[in-house]
Parts: C-alpha cells; structure tokens; sequence
C-alpha cells in the first residue's frame, strides 16, 4: 500500500514539476520573444526526454538493450499517436510544411531504418547506430 501511495505522490509531483517546466519555458520564451514552436522544440522537448535518455543509457549499459529500444519505440509511438491525437481532436493543429518537407520524411527514413537493422540481425550495431544519428 504504501509503494503505491508513493507512486500517487511522485505522479503528483511529475505532473506539478512538468507544469512549472512549461510555465518557465513559456514566459522565457515571451521575454525572449523566441516563437513558442522554438522553445517547445528544444527547451521543452529537451526536458521531458531527458528522463528517457537516461532509461535508454542505463539500460544499455547494463546490457538490457531490448529496454532501451523499447523505451526509444514505445516514447515516439506514444508521442505521435496519443499526444498529438489527442491535441488534434481538441483542436485543429496547423503544421509548417517545413516540417512535412523536411523532418516527417527524417521521421520515417529512420523508423524504417530501425525496423531493416532490427530485421537483419536482430541488433543495432554501432555502426548502424551512428548511421542514425548521422540522418538525424
């Protein structure tokens, strides 16, 4: 019981420390008049991936790289299917065409790369890993 009385509470606390995240990165970006895509792009995007990277670099180096993959796939599908689902059904999203020129085309190029290195030999290796980051 109380394991899950402390989840409840550091739920709480993630929800609360993501909502002054936000509100800071806000209002620097207003001071600053930086466009708020800008700030929601690098500060913000930053900060909540942080957590994630460091799930990814534990697991790999403790030799659970299936977790690290998983953490890497399950993140995106999460982000593109129910965050921004969920953000266009309660409101239209416009959408640069730079980033359908541009980055939508990166997105799937390295989706489908993950999926070939994957199928190949059922491993990323370092070399296929610095070809990702090189498209990146």
């Amino acid at each position: 019981m109380l394991d899950f009385l402390l989840l409840i509470v550091g739920f709480a606390f993630l929800v609360k420390g993501a909502d002054f995240f936000v509100d800071g990165a806000s209002s620097i970006a207003d001071h600053l008049k930086v466009p708020a895509i800008v700030i929601g792009l690098t500060i913000v995007a930053f900060g909540t991936s942080a957590p994630e990277a460091a799930v990814s670099i534990t697991a790999g180096l403790s030799g659970s790289n299936a977790i690290a993959v998983g953490n890497v796939v399950g993140s995106n599908i999460f982000n593109l299917l129910i965050v921004l689902g969920a953000s266009a059904a309660l409101k239209t999203v416009k959408v640069q065409k730079r980033i359908i020129d541009f980055d939508l085309p990166v997105m799937i190029v390295g989706g489908l790369l993950l999926c070939l290195f994957c199928y190949t030999g059922n491993v990323v290796s370092r070399i296929e890993g610095a070809i990702m980051l090189a498209i990146r």
